[in-house]
């Protein structure tokens, strides 16, 4: 008697790992299962993200984008004009060295975000869901998500390193990919934050999270997405809300 052929699916390198969560990515979240490592996707988006505050710095330049975001604040605004010249200057100066120093070392806080990210889905699918998922799939699956959102940063350097007007640049909306964009966030405050979060990048990288957790468990798409996208509707609110109580 001969034994029945066993077929097997093959390993996917890091590279391929990276494409495919664009082009394919239930494969790519099925090989989370063989191997959760996720430092592929977050040394790209830490390498596209360095280049990007690069752009920013040397063809906007710092203190462009300090002024540009006290504009976009009323009250900060306000706050500015009544103080004398040489304190107003030195107080943009040091906003400047702390947004240059924060920006460069946004990589941090990618993986920090990230890590509190995985860490409540994991909490919620995993007790809320009743599924069988771990929490080192959990965070690689939001960090391989999270590479669509890197393809905005890209288009934003790219964008910049074109001539991309100075005095509509923020590092909250740097290209037109949301509807937010065409507001002005001074008029208010709210419907700003709320528009922006309609951004399409966003809301690819919460669809490939979603489907991350349906490949990875036995949860439902449905239930996948009810609970990534209610997580992030739950965010967008209560950050809009604070945002909008110190505009």
């Amino acid at each position: 008697m001969t034994s029945p052929a066993i077929t097997s699916v093959p390993p996917l390198s890091e590279p391929q790992r990276i494409i495919n969560t664009f082009i394919a990515p239930s494969k790519t979240f099925t090989d989370l299962r063989r191997s959760a490592a996720w430092w592929g996707p977050f040394i790209l988006m830490s390498l596209v993200s360095t280049f990007f505050v690069y752009e920013v710095d040397h063809k906007i330049g710092f203190h462009k984008v300090v002024e540009n975001q006290i504009q976009l604040s009323p009250k900060a605004e306000r706050q500015m004009e009544q103080m004398p010249a040489a304190d107003r200057e030195r107080a943009i100066q040091q906003q400047t060295k702390f947004w240059r120093g924060f920006s460069y070392g946004y990589p941090a806080v990618i993986l920090i975000w990230n890590v509190i990210v995985a860490a409540v889905l994991f909490a919620t699918f995993k007790f809320a869901a009743s599924s069988d998922v771990k929490f080192k799939i959990a965070l690689a699956i939001v960090m391989y998500a999270s590479l669509a959102i890197t393809v905005r940063s890209v288009l934003a350097a790219a964008s910049i390193a074109a001539g991309a007007a100075p005095d509509t640049f923020t590092f909250q909306n740097p290209v037109a990919s949301n509807p937010g964009y065409f507001l002005n966030p001074a008029d208010s405050p709210f419907l700003y934050s709320v528009l922006s979060a309609l951004d399409v990048f966003m809301i690819w990288t919460l669809f490939l999270t979603a489907l991350g957790f349906t490949y990875t468990t036995k949860v439902k798409r449905s239930t996948a997405m009810l609970i990534v996208f209610g997580w992030y509707f739950v965010f967008v609110i209560c950050s809009a809300g604070f945002g909008a109580m110190f505009s």
